[in-house]
């Protein structure tokens, strides 16, 4: 079949109804009015679409105002749904109850809808019953529609579907009601794919937090290994030098771990609460060194950058476990109190580690001294821009470190 001919209005019929009397001024009056309620309609739905309204809503609002844009008492919006190749009624008003979202009408170019959704050209259809370009739709024929107005709903490539006004009564759609139809939907079809590029970008990040997630999971699963392979090392060795160094790469290890563990049960993978983080390696700990019980107070929630959050927490490891090596004679049995304090408010958290053992020497150094361990205290701290401080107590000792939040708000 030949494509038709565009359609459009008939050039010798009136442009709008004639006032009851026939005069000619009221006529022109008439149609001012209308095409300045037109516009009003136009602001009024550009309004609703920035507006972030639900789809749906947006839907049923534009079929109410098309209709009475262009005084019509039926409008329905048609998706194009290609498996079918048909045009389902998603959304209308005037029509029979039931039909949204049943209802559809053929998209081959014999039908107007089909015909505007295919070519992007509007149709009008002012006597549908002596039509011949086209086949009336049944369900057009079943409401009594004598007329019909049919625009694209263009996508972002792809149409939407069409947005179609139909009437019962005499008259005419003209050109001006083209522009005015035409500018209804192309503000609903901006606003549609607005909310199509906003869906697929929170399905997108949706799906980068489930990968991220899984990632975290992963790496969580994999340094527990280790940390387990450790701690069957250090069983099986009768050295206990090096049993006590496992222990402690194993503890270095779970503390890592820990917060891989929060990040994948947690969707704010940016930060962490800092106390309840301390808590569960403080736990860990305490499981690490039976001979020692380890005692946490972390009050919170403090939230915390993660990387710092690791770095913290691997303070705390070390400081614990240099605390139950040497403030309790081999074999001994002893307590280590970790405390995690700020106020509220404030850009500086503390974190005190004491014990009640024997105590440091008095020549000790922190920044001079050689162990791994204390080693890797100084790089932290200096890592994190902390400042650290030794008190010896009767009995023991404690280290009291003073760890910014956040450093880019500290004061000059």
């Amino acid at each position: 079949m030949a494509t038709p001919d565009p359609p459009g209005p008939d050039p010798e019929r009136s442009v709008v109804e004639p006032s009851p009397n026939g005069d000619q001024q009221d006529l022109s009056q008439y149609a001012l009015k209308l095409r300045i309620r037109q516009q009003e309609i136009l602001s009024e739905l550009g309004v609703i679409a920035l507006q972030r309204t639900g789809f749906t809503e947006l839907l049923d609002r534009t079929v109410q105002l098309a209709a009475e844009g262009l005084e019509a008492d039926l409008c329905k919006i048609l998706e194009y749904i290609t498996e079918d190749k048909r045009l389902l009624m998603r959304a209308g008003i005037g029509w029979d109850p039931g039909l949204i979202g049943i209802a559809s009408v053929g998209a081959d170019l014999e039908s107007p809808s089909g015909f505007a959704l295919h070519t992007g050209r509007p149709v009008i259809s002012n006597h549908l019953e002596n039509e011949e370009r086209f086949r009336t739709p049944d369900l057009l024929k079943a409401h009594g529609v004598r007329r019909a107005i049919n625009v694209i709903l263009q996508g972002d490539g792809a149409p939407f579907g069409v947005l179609e006004v139909d009437s019962r009564s005499e008259g005419e759609f003209s050109e001006n009601d083209i522009a005015f139809l035409q500018g209804a939907a192309n503000i609903l079809g901006m606003a549609i794919e607005r909310q199509r590029y906003e869906r697929d970008l929170r399905n997108a990040l949706e799906q980068q937090k489930m990968l991220v997630n899984e990632i975290n999971h992963r790496v969580k699963n994999s340094l527990q290994l280790v940390a387990s392979m450790f701690s069957l090392q250090a069983s099986a060795t009768n050295d206990p030098a090096l049993a006590q160094s496992l222990h402690e790469a194993t503890g270095r290890v779970t503390a890592v771990a820990r917060v891989h563990e929060r990040l994948y049960r947690t969707a704010d993978i940016e930060t962490v609460d800092l106390a309840a983080y301390l808590a569960d390696i403080c736990q860990d700990l305490d499981r690490l060194m039976p001979h020692c019980k380890v005692q946490c107070e972390a009050k919170g929630p403090i939230p915390i950058a993660t990387d710092r959050a690791v770095r913290i927490a691997l303070l705390a490891t070390e400081l614990v476990t240099n605390a139950a090596k040497h403030a309790y004679p081999p074999g001994g049995e002893g307590q280590v109190f970790v405390k995690l304090s700020g106020a509220a408010g404030s850009n500086l958290v503390t974190l005190s580690v004491r014990d009640e053992g024997v105590g440091i020497p008095d020549t000790f150094d922190y920044k001079t001294g050689r162990g791994l361990g204390i080693r890797i205290v100084e790089a932290l701290v200096t890592q994190t821009g902390a400042n650290l401080t030794i008190q010896k107590l009767e009995p023991g000792s404690e280290f009291v470190i003073e760890i910014p939040l956040r450093p880019d708000a500290l004061e000059p």
